[in-house]
């Protein structure tokens, strides 16, 4: 496989990559209550690991914030080849092994 295991929910992370060429990521972040930092993109929620691990790769990176003090993420150039080498990985699988990804991870 083109990608390491590592990844978490490879297909929700695709399309997390596919929905941010067009708005940002906006994280939210927690509180001093216990509450954790939440992002979201288009108004549904990320996956904390799937943020996390775009975040720590060095995909995304913040570009400002909104006027409601929301950090903003897109995509860096590294995320920009990250997210064309997973284009082209799912293009190039069956319907069966797309399945098999979207429901095993």
């Amino acid at each position: 496989p083109m990608f390491p295991a590592a990844i978490p929910h490879r297909a929700e992370t695709l399309q997390v990559l596919r929905l941010i060429i067009n708005e940002p990521i906006l994280m939210l972040s927690g509180d001093d209550e216990g509450y954790g930092s939440r992002w979201t993109i288009g108004g549904q929620q990320v996956q904390p690991a799937i943020a996390r691990y775009l975040m720590e790769s060095g995909f995304v990176a913040e570009i400002g914030k909104t006027e409601f003090g929301a950090r903003k993420l897109a995509l860096t150039p590294s995320g920009n080849q990250f997210r064309e080498k997973g284009l082209n990985w799912w293009s190039g699988l069956s319907l069966l092994q797309k399945i098999r990804v979207t429901l095993l991870g």
